[in-house]
Order: C-alpha cells, then sequence, then structure tokens
C-alpha cells in the first residue's frame, strides 16, 4: 500500500511549501493545531508552490466559474496537505478525515457550492484512500471572506496512537 506521499506523486501532484505569511499580516492562530491525537486545521485558501497565499481572489460564480472554484479547492487540499505533513511530520500518521467546512465567497445567487467543495474532498479520499479519508462535510456559500478568497477550507482530523 502507498504513502499518502507517494499516491500524491501518483496522481501526478507535488505539496507546496509551508504557508508563509507577508511581513504585514498578523495572524495570531496557527494553521493546524495539534491537541492530543486530534488535529484541528484553520481556514486556508490556496498556496503558491513556494508557500505564498495564493487565493484565488473574488467570488465564484461571477469571478471564478464552478470548474475554476473546483480546481483551486482541490489545490487548497494539497496546501492543507502541505501544512499538516510540515506539522506532524509523515501524512502516514493520519488515521481519519473526521469533518470538512468549506466556504465559498458566492456570488448573488450561486447555489454549487457542494460541487466546488468536491474539489477538496475528493483529493482527500483519492490520496488516503475510503478508510482514512472519508468526512462528514458543509459546504457553504458566504458574503465574503478575508483578503477577498474564493475559497477557504477548514477540517478536523484524527491521528493515529503512536
Amino acid at each position: 500500500m502507498l504513502s499518502p506521499e507517494e499516491r500524491i506523486d501518483e496522481l501526478g501532484f507535488a505539496l507546496p511549501a509551508p504557508v508563509t505569511l507577508p511581513p504585514n499580516l498578523h495572524l495570531p492562530f496557527t494553521f493546524v493545531n495539534v491537541r492530543g491525537d486530534k488535529v484541528f486545521i484553520s481556514g486556508h485558501p490556496k498556496q503558491s508552490m513556494d508557500g505564498a497565499i495564493a487565493g484565488p481572489f473574488g467570488k465564484v460564480g461571477t469571478d471564478l466559474n464552478t470548474e475554476e472554484a473546483q480546481l483551486a479547492a482541490r489545490d487548497i487540499g494539497l496546501s492543507v496537505l502541505a501544512n499538516l505533513k510540515a506539522e506532524i511530520g509523515q501524512l502516514s500518521r493520519v488515521a481519519g478525515w473526521n469533518r470538512v467546512f468549506g466556504m465559498v465567497n458566492s456570488a448573488q445567487g450561486y447555489d454549487q457550492q457542494h460541487l466546488v467543495i468536491n474539489g477538496f474532498s475528493d483529493l482527500i479520499i483519492d490520496v488516503f484512500g475510503p478508510k482514512v479519508g472519508r468526512h462528514s462535510r458543509s459546504a457553504i456559500g458566504v458574503a465574503g471572506l478575508p483578503m477577498n478568497f474564493a475559497i477557504e477550507i477548514e477540517a478536523e482530523l484524527q491521528l493515529a496512537n503512536n
């Protein structure tokens, strides 16, 4: 059985560097918070390969279409995995994804948030398999997100007892 890192490679993806914040941005929290065998993932945007925050920005339904937003949600998944790996060492330590919460900055009348966040959910299941990757999920539309992000995704997961 392949490790999550090997599966990411097999799928043709690469993890970006862990997040780097602009010098003028103060965030009084951590993107990945480990508490015993539980991990809480703060809301993530997409990161570029060097770890810089890369959006996407704007409203889904006007600035991005559903397909573009779904690909961005997948890329947010890669950002989450990069920051998670930096915090816990090996992604194979993940015993289960418990919950995913996706927020989509939505144009008025846009109602396809569930399809957007499928980009994230599909990646997690592809990387971890259906047993570990299976999770509960909510996908909601919001009138705005910090820094005008188009999508922000948070999660909770369980680590294996080592």
